[in-house]
C-alpha cells in the first residue's frame, strides 16, 4: 500500500501552488450534503454538514476560513467509504459567536457538541492550522471520543510560530477568506473585528507544555509542509517526539495551504492515517482512491 501511495505522489503535477485559482474561485464545490444544519451551543449557532456513510471523519478548517475550504478532500473520503463531517468553527463561515474571546477550548467543546448531536461515539479528527489545534485540544480533553488526530500545520505553544510575513500567497488566501466571510457570515461587515479576535487567540494560545503533550493518548500524525509559512519545522518535530503514539510526516513541495495546492498529495497522507486508525469498509480494502 505504501508503494502505491509513493507511486501516485511521484506522478502528481502542481495544482494551485500560488493559490491563484483559490483566490479567484475558492476550493472545489462541495457535493450535495446528506445532512446539514445548526446546533446551538454556549452562545453560538454552530453550522455542520455531512457527506457519505461509514466511519465519521471530522474535518476542521483553519483560522479565518470555513468548511468549504475542504472541497478537494470530501469526495476522496466519500469514495473510500468514510462519512465526511464539516463544521464551521464559531464565528467562521455560517456559524455565529457571542462577545467572548475566541479560545481553542471553546471551539473544541463546539466540536464535541456536534458529535453528540450526530450520535458519534468516536471519530477521527483531521485538522488544518487552527483546526488542528482544536482537534488536539479535544483529543486531550476527551480521548475516549477521538480515534486519532491528523494534525496539519499548527503549533501547540507560541514558540512554534514563525515571525509573520504577509507574502503574496498569503494575501491571495486572505482575500478569498474576506470574500467568503462577507458571503456566508451572519455579520458580513465585521470582517476586521473578526480577524482581530482570531489573531489575538493565535498569538496567546495554545500553551501546552511537554508534560501536557505527554498525556495525549490517541494516535496522532504531526504533518508539516516543507514550505510552511507559519510553523517551524523543529516545533513540529518536537510535537511528534513529545506525544506518545505520534509520527512526523513532511509534505514536500507545498506550504501551509497544501490541501488546496496539491490535493492528491494531501489526501494520500490523510487516507494513509485513516487506514491505521479507522480502517476502510470491506468494499474499499483493496486500495485507496484519491
Amino acid at each position: 500500500m505504501l508503494k502505491f501511495f509513493s507511486q501516485r505522489i511521484k506522478k502528481l503535477e502542481t495544482y494551485d501552488d500560488d493559490l491563484s485559482k483559490f483566490e479567484a474561485d475558492g476550493a472545489a464545490p462541495l457535493p450535495a450534503p446528506d445532512d446539514q444544519g445548526y446546533i446551538e451551543h454556549d452562545g453560538a449557532q454552530i453550522w455542520y454538514t455531512t457527506y457519505g456513510a461509514g466511519s465519521p471523519v471530522v474535518l476542521l478548517h483553519g483560522g479565518l476560513g470555513h468548511s468549504g475550504n475542504w472541497g478537494y478532500q470530501v469526495p476522496a473520503l466519500m469514495r473510500n467509504g468514510y462519512r465526511a463531517v464539516l463544521i464551521d468553527s464559531r464565528g467562521h463561515g455560517r456559524s455565529t459567536r457571542d462577545a467572548r474571546p475566541y479560545t481553542y477550548e471553546l471551539m473544541a467543546s463546539d466540536v464535541l457538541t456536534v458529535m453528540d448531536a450526530l450520535h458519534f461515539e468516536k471519530a477521527v479528527l483531521v485538522g488544518w492550522s487552527d483546526g488542528a489545534c482544536t482537534a488536539l485540544v479535544l483529543a486531550s480533553n476527551v480521548p475516549a471520543r477521538v480515534a486519532g488526530v491528523f494534525f496539519f500545520g499548527c503549533n501547540m505553544d507560541p514558540s512554534g510560530a514563525k515571525e509573520f510575513e504577509f507574502t503574496p500567497l498569503i494575501k491571495r488566501c486572505f482575500d478569498r477568506h474576506k470574500k467568503d466571510y462577507s458571503r456566508l457570515s451572519a455579520t458580513p461587515y465585521q470582517f476586521g473585528a473578526f480577524v482581530d479576535a482570531v489573531s489575538l487567540m493565535q498569538k496567546t494560545e495554545p500553551n501546552y507544555s511537554a508534560h501536557d503533550l505527554a498525556q495525549i493518548s490517541v494516535p496522532v500524525s504531526i504533518v508539516q509542509s516543507e514550505h510552511d509559512e507559519f510553523i517551524k519545522r523543529e516545533h513540529a518535530e518536537y510535537l511528534a517526539r513529545s506525544i506518545p503514539n505520534a509520527e512526523f510526516i513532511e509534505l514536500p513541495g507545498v506550504s501551509h495551504f497544501a490541501p488546496l495546492q496539491r490535493p492528491e498529495q494531501f489526501n494520500a497522507a490523510v487516507l494513509t492515517f485513516l487506514g491505521k486508525v479507522q480502517p476502510l469498509t470491506d468494499s474499499h480494502e483493496a486500495k485507496r482512491i484519491l
